[in-house]
This record gives C-alpha cells, structure tokens and sequence, in this order.
C-alpha cells in the first residue's frame, strides 16, 4: 500500500502502537475481490472478434435487449398490459446498475442503492411500487402510503466535517455565520424553484424530465454549468461549493463545474414527493440496494431471460434480427433472435456499436454521445461494527467531507431487529470525478487490486482510523467504468438524442441515456413509454 494510505490508516496517535503494526499486518493480507461487469464483452465487441455461426433460434413478439432499471420496466409494463410472447436479452449483467450481492443473509448492492419517493407526476414509478407491495393504497393519492420496512429511517445521514460527526450532509455546526447565512438563502431559493412554472403551465425541473417545462427562458439554464450559475448567484460559501459538488458526484458522477445548470437544479427541484407515513422527500431503500426492485419487476413480468450479449441488432422485413452471443468456458457462442418489434435497453456507448445503421435514426456517436462517468462501488464485509465517536450515531448514510468518496452506507441498516446484527456490510462508493473519464478508465483498467482497494477505503479510513481493519472479513469491489450518463451542459438540446427518444419503429430505443443521466425515475420512464409503443 502506498506510504499516504498507510498514514490515514495508521493516524499520527497510532502509528507506533503495536496494535497499528498488526491492524496493517492484516489489512495487507486482504486480497479484494474484483469485478469488472461487461468489460469482457465490451471489449469484445470493440475488437470485432471473429464468431461463429449461430447454434440456435429464438422467434418472439417482442424482443427486449438490456436488463437494467429500462428493460424490466418495460417487461414489466408489457405483462401487465397481457403481451406474453416475450424475451429478454440481459445483457453482460443481470440487472445493470441495479444489480446486488449477498454475503449469506447480508445482502448488498453493487450499483445504485436507493429511489426517493416519487413525487405526483412520477405516476409510472407508483404503479411499479404499488404492483410490488412496496406502495399500499391508491398510488394516485398525493400521500400516498409505504411500507414501513422500505422507509429510510433515523438516523439517516451523516457527515465527518472538522473531525467530528454531524447530523445531515450539509455542514452547519462549526461552519462561519456568513456560511450558514448562505445555506439558508440558497436552500431558500431551493423552495422557490421547486414550485415554479414556465410559461407553458408546467413545472420547470420534475421527474420525469420529459414532462418539464420548455420555456426557452428556463432551458437557457442549460448553456451554462451548474457552477458558472451558482457564481451568478454569488454562492460562494466553501462548504455550500462542496456540497454542491457532492450532490452532482452522487446522481451525475461529475463536479458542477462539468454538469448543466438546469442538470444541478434538478436534483435539488425535481423531486419532493410526499407519503402519508414519511416525510417530504423521503427515501426508500433495502439491503441490496435496488435489486429487489429489479428482482421484483422481473418476477411480475414473468419473462423469458437469456444470458448473452447483442452483437447486431437490426430491422429485417417486417420485424427485426438481432446477433448474440455468450462466453462459456471461455469461448463465444452465438443464437440468433428474430421478432416483431425490439426494444433496445442498452447503453447508447453499446448501442452504438451494435444498432445496425444507427446514423440513419439521426443519432451520430461521434457527436452525440453523452460523456460517461467511471464509478467504484466496494463492499466491506464486517465481522463486527467499528467503534463510533459519541457526537452522532452510525447512519445508513456516512460522508466524509473533502473526501475523494461519495461515504458508505451500512446494507443493515434497515435491520429492525431490536439487537444489531453479529455482521454487516459497508458500501463505499467513490465517483471518479474531477478527471477526463477516459484517463479515469484507463487508470481503473490497469489499477493493481491494492490501488483499488486504497482508494476504495479512503472515507473509511479518515473515519475510523486503523481500528476499522480488524474487523474486514472480504472486500469485493465493482468496476463500472461506463456507470452513468452525465448532463454536460447543452445536454438538453441534444438532437441525436431527441431523434431516438421520438423513434417509433422496429426498433424502440429505452434507456436512462436518453435523458443523459441514470437514475431510477428517468431509466423507468423510458422503458415504460417503450413498453406502450410496442403494443400501439
């Protein structure tokens, strides 16, 4: 391990401790596991790699080509409007970015790992929850309820600021008056904008962001970064830029200096939704972070699930055909898929490659293409809980402020049970940021297992010191290096994109790219209108 990590592990009252020498004697015997989802496929096809002929058929109505939050959607929505003659194509993960793991009975994620409420206008994301009990009651209701179990409760974040814990992410308790004075007044403009309206009638920034407002005045936001316009606002406060920063990192993977101001205003305006058992905004979140929500879509839809890899896909007479392949034992074997309509749930940096002629639907990758953000997504198995400073409670949320993370979030937290559990899973996410994506890429691409571990641990280590090694059972670290679509500025008037969201043909494009950012809302209401097109 490098000198710097070992001094953050060690802290200066350690260092000459025995119990320091043998907290790094066994941090250094733990080998991380790790997992780089799609990277063989990917590359792969980026190669063009020789193939063999296919061994098999499959003929359906209806053919889905991705796994993730877009394509359960969709099967999801297709079964419950009766269309059955269904595949699907899971691409080269099983769930996507929702997928999860499980170490025993401690589940966890390896992607994304919470969904907030969804607000009124987010009707196809209560339909979803409410088919899977998670919502109960009327889910056109404007509170409607929720399953206690699923509802984050307290404490439910964090954060390391001056060495100790507070309460919230935004810091407060030690921050200058001036600061604060400028939390209040930029949290004050917050409000406002979530009620406001363009002159269309429509909500300016709301999830889903199709159904946002057009006005002219207010897209304008998007010619400009979400920094260039906290700067017109004269929102200098350093611990407010921060956590402007860490809120772009969490849902865009990206600084606010790289993300759209209509894209920063959105995460702090489109959302709001309200429960009659939970506050405003509240979250909703498992173990496994969104697996069981994907899990669930894929058992209500009942579909038909193929391992394997689209290498073509195109329109054919009066339907499509599409190419595929899988690696077992370490060699590529191919079936070809025939159906009336596809629906094509991949990434658009896949799609790309694999959508026969895909410049004619006026979508040009070298132009269109939004930038993608790499992600390292770590899960720490824990033998027994890590000692805790006094000043605030283990969260399922913890940040470390100026950390290079996004902080850990403890997989049983929502544990009722009266008395903790023997072992629990930390899951620390780290948004490689800040930097060119494709350098970050190459970096994650030849990092050695202890590099990745390092930077992995560093929000743990700044808040636990050495203390935290001895309890780490097994690391398993996730490489996304294509994790999400980030809103750059202009993303808005994006035509390649606009021209494949109106695509109704053959093939029907759903994915959370299409709005050029991955989150649950966005991804799902793609699939969903897919779903609906397919069936018109």
């Amino acid at each position: 391990m490098q000198r710097r990590s070992f001094l953050l592990w060690g802290g200066a009252s350690a260092l000459i401790g025995g119990g320091s020498i043998a907290a790094y004697r066994h941090w250094h015997e733990i080998k991380p596991t790790v997992h780089a989802p799609g990277r063989r496929e990917g590359h792969f096809l980026r190669d063009r790699k020789a193939l063999p002929a296919p061994s098999r058929l499959i003929e359906t109505d209806i053919a889905i080509f991705g796994s993730g939050i877009s394509g359960l959607t969709a099967a999801w929505k297709l079964a419950r409007e009766g269309a059955r003659d269904t595949v699907m194509i899971d691409g080269p993960e099983a769930n996507g970015n929702a997928a999860g793991g499980a170490y025993g009975e401690l589940a966890y994620p390896t992607g994304a790992h919470y969904l907030p409420i969804p607000s009124t206008e987010c009707v196809h994301v209560r339909e979803i929850l409410a088919d899977l009990g998670v919502l109960q009651g009327d889910h056109l209701a404007e509170k409607p309820q929720y399953d206690e179990r699923f509802l984050l409760h307290a404490p439910a974040e964090r954060l390391l600021y001056q060495g100790r814990w507070q309460e919230g992410i935004l810091p407060h308790e030690g921050v200058p008056q001036a600061e604060l004075a400028e939390h209040r007044r930029f949290l004050a403009h917050m409000d406002q904008l979530r009620t406001q309206r363009g002159t269309d009638g429509k909500r300016v920034f709301v999830f889903p962001a199709a159904l946002a407002s057009r006005d002219p005045a207010w897209l304008a936001l998007d010619r400009i970064s979400f920094a260039q316009w906290l700067d017109q606002q004269s929102y200098r406060a350093p611990t407010l830029r921060w956590y402007a920063d860490y809120c772009c990192r969490d849902d865009y993977g990206a600084l606010a200096s790289d993300v759209s101001a209509w894209a920063g205003l959105q995460y702090f305006c489109g959302r709001g939704g309200q429960a009659s058992n939970g506050e405003t905004g509240a979250w909703l979140t498992w173990p496994g972070g969104l697996a069981p929500l994907a899990e669930g879509m894929a058992a209500k839809s009942g579909i038909r699930r193929e391992t394997g890899t689209a290498v073509s896909l195109e329109a054919k007479g009066a339907g499509v055909e599409a190419l595929c392949f899988s690696i077992v034992d370490g060699k590529p074997q191919t079936y070809l898929v025939k159906a009336r309509k596809a629906i094509c749930a991949m990434p658009l940096f896949i799609a790309s490659r694999v959508v026969k002629n895909i410049g004619s639907m006026g979508f040009d990758p070298a132009q269109h293409l939004p930038p993608y953000r790499p992600w390292l997504v770590s899960n720490f198995l824990l033998s027994r809980f890590p000692l805790e400073q006094a000043e605030a409670p283990l969260s399922w949320d913890n940040v470390v402020y100026g950390g290079e993370g996004l902080g850990y979030v403890v997989s049983t937290h929502q544990d009722l049970r009266q008395a903790p559990p023997a072992k629990t899973v930390f899951t620390s996410y780290v948004a490689l940021a800040g930097q060119d994506p494709a350098a970050a890429r190459r970096w994650m691409d030849k990092a050695s297992g202890d590099e990745l571990l390092e930077l992995a641990s560093r929000d743990l280590a700044a808040a636990y010191g050495s203390n935290f090694r001895y309890a780490v059972e097994r690391v398993d670290i996730t490489l996304r290096a294509h994790a999400m679509a980030a809103p750059a500025p202009g993303f808005l008037s994006n035509a390649g994109l606009a021209a494949l969201r109106a695509k109704n043909g053959p093939i029907l494009f759903a994915h959370a790219d299409l709005s050029s950012y991955s989150v649950f809302e966005e991804a799902s209401w793609w699939g969903y209108q897919a779903a609906l097109q397919a069936l018109a």
